[in-house]
């Protein structure tokens, strides 16, 4: 079922008009009514209270005067939405956040002839007064000649939403938990204007938000966009400024900001568009292109992956990839998801998906990533023969493309000879690096995270506590500092710099020796409990979790050449 506000072409202007007036005039009187209930409410007298949740993340810098019903209502609705949702329902719905766009933006014209919006909020399980306040800030804040609807796409939401009318009619609602993924393309295939915004609801719109990303699609249809996230703080909902950066990944395709290429900066103003690899979930597309070019792949589950599998098939498949300076939008960061307590089972399983489908022979390098056995790592990604026939279909360049043209500074995991968990004869305790990384490693119970990813390269390095994705990033190598009985960790770059002893000799099953000092690592038992040391050699042995065949490192050197 879908309902929706929608201004479809053929009404006269004033129907369109009055249809907009009437949702805000309806968003008012709610709002006005609110404000009438919380000013009935009298002034509390300051009076020490006690503390019910000294350690809940929600009150570490708000919520100093509230009673302890008022905590417990709070942590109650904390606990459910991840964000202060107490605090939301006593905001106004149109409140004032800052104009965080660079000076530039402000002085911009746009022609009138722009593209029709429309506009879709998807959710799971989120406050109410959030909703609104997104609705209101969209309608308040775009001209009504470019909002062609808003779209509300209700994930099967457990709170009981589904029965409240919102001021903008009804919303399309999903039987059953689908996803996130699905949810966008739900949006999109309901959606008529000539763009879409995919939007999360717990969002808020800065001022002209809507006129450049219009005004670049106008330009060049194949270009897909994302505006600037402002971060909202989930506590005291307080928003933060955030630059212009690039929407960038690592191999095991977890999201993070990262610079634009330099060309960006040599343009001197911040304002301009920056190309960037991928986008971070908000996206804006010509609804015609998105579907010519694959919109969104619907064999991903749940969450993750699906924007960095959008940028890399955008990238090779004809359309690239922008970040708008001057369209900026608020984003609550939840201090928990609604869609799963661990989200890493899920975006492991998404992310193998997308390198089977995408990157070629450069898919070992997300296995390694999840410390998965290459070639054969088990996991059930789904069929996707659809989407290989896409990329035939599209004609679509090969990933080695990307990586040249596109995102020059994702590393290649290479030149390894083993990856993976270390121990030696306490097989349920495993090489950590430690509770400081960059200080002292240390021996502890495995837990297969990635403080206890270890890489032993060709050379003799050896990486402990994860590996990085990118060249501009250092990697922590396990040094032999030359005195005492401790061994160190240090940046790789500054171990070199200070000329450490940080090469090591290492067979699977074998001793780990040191190339300059001679000693081993080696495991002591200690008065509590075994510690890591360094010491003259007893043969103690030691095993990694996968050993990489001397066929795969000629693979890897063929490739890297070829590159």
């Amino acid at each position: 079922m879908c309902c929706c506000l929608q201004f479809r072409e053929g009404q006269v202007k004033q129907t369109k008009d009055s249809a907009l007036l009437s949702t805000v005039d309806l968003m008012k009187k709610s709002e006005k009514k609110e404000q009438e209930e919380e000013k009935g409410v009298k002034v509390k007298e300051k009076k020490l209270v006690k503390k019910l949740y000294p350690n809940s993340r929600l009150f570490r810098k708000w919520g100093d005067d509230l009673s302890e019903e008022e905590q417990k209502e709070a942590e109650d609705l904390f606990q459910r939405y991840g964000y202060n949702a107490f605090l939301s329902d006593r905001l106004p719905l149109n409140r004032d956040i800052p104009d965080t766009r660079p000076p530039r933006c402000a002085e911009k014209q746009y022609p009138e002839d722009l593209p029709s919006l429309s506009v879709i909020l998807i959710y799971l399980d989120e406050a109410l007064s959030v909703i609104k306040r997104a609705i209101r800030g969209i309608i308040d804040k775009t001209p009504a000649r470019l909002l062609r609807e808003i779209i509300l796409v209700d994930d099967h939401s457990s709170n009981g939403l589904f029965g409240i009318q919102l001021a903008v009619g009804l919303k399309i609602r999903h039987s059953e938990q689908l996803g996130l993924t699905q949810a966008r393309l739900t949006g999109w295939k309901a959606a008529v204007g000539d763009v879409v915004a995919i939007l999360d609801a717990h969002i808020e719109v800065h001022v002209q938000w809507a006129e450049p990303l219009l005004a670049r699609i106008k330009e060049d249809r194949t270009v897909i966009l994302t505006p600037v996230f402002d971060k909202v703080d989930f506590d005291d909902l307080i928003v933060i400024p955030y630059m212009a950066n690039a929407d960038g990944f690592d191999w095991a395709l977890w999201c993070r900001y990262e610079a634009f290429r330099p060309e960006w900066y040599a343009l001197e103003d911040e304002s301009q568009p920056g190309k960037s690899p991928s986008v971070m979930g908000i996206l804006v597309a010509d609804r015609k292109f998105f579907g010519e070019i694959g919109s969104l792949d619907g064999g991903m589950k749940t969450y993750g992956g699906e924007n960095v599998e959008l940028g890399i098939r955008v990238w090779l498949c004809g359309g690239s990839i922008e970040v708008i300076p001057c369209s900026k939008v608020a984003h609550i960061e939840r201090f928990h998801k609604p869609y799963a307590l661990d989200l890493s089972a899920l975006v492991r399983r998404n992310a193998l998906r997308v390198a089977e489908v995408w990157m070629d022979d450069y898919k070992y390098n997300v296995e390694v990533a999840w410390n998965l056995p290459i070639g054969n790592h088990g996991i059930d990604i789904g069929d996707v023969s659809e989407r290989k026939k896409l990329r035939e279909r599209l004609k679509c360049k090969p990933f080695q493309w990307y990586l040249d043209n596109v995102y020059p500074m994702l590393e290649l995991l290479q030149d390894l000879l083993g990856y993976g968990l270390i121990n030696d004869r306490w097989p349920a305790k495993c090489v950590d690096q430690g509770p400081a990384p960059g200080s002292t490693p240390i021996l502890y119970g495995c837990h297969f995270f990635s403080s206890q990813h270890c890489y032993y390269l060709t050379d003799g390095k050896l990486y402990i506590g994860g590996i990085q994705s990118h060249k501009y990033s250092s990697n922590n190598c396990l040094v032999d500092p030359g005195s005492g009985v401790s061994p160190g960790l240090y940046q790789c770059n500054l171990a070199q710099q200070k000329k450490l002893h940080m090469f090591w000799d290492f067979k699977q099953g074998g001793q780990i020796q040191n190339r300059d000092t001679k000693r081993c690592l080696e495991v002591v038992l200690g008065d509590l409990y075994p510690r890591l040391v360094l010491q003259q050699c007893s043969g103690q042995r030691w095993t990694i979790q996968h050993v990489i065949t001397a066929q795969k490192r000629y693979d890897w050197t063929v490739m890297n050449y070829q590159r």
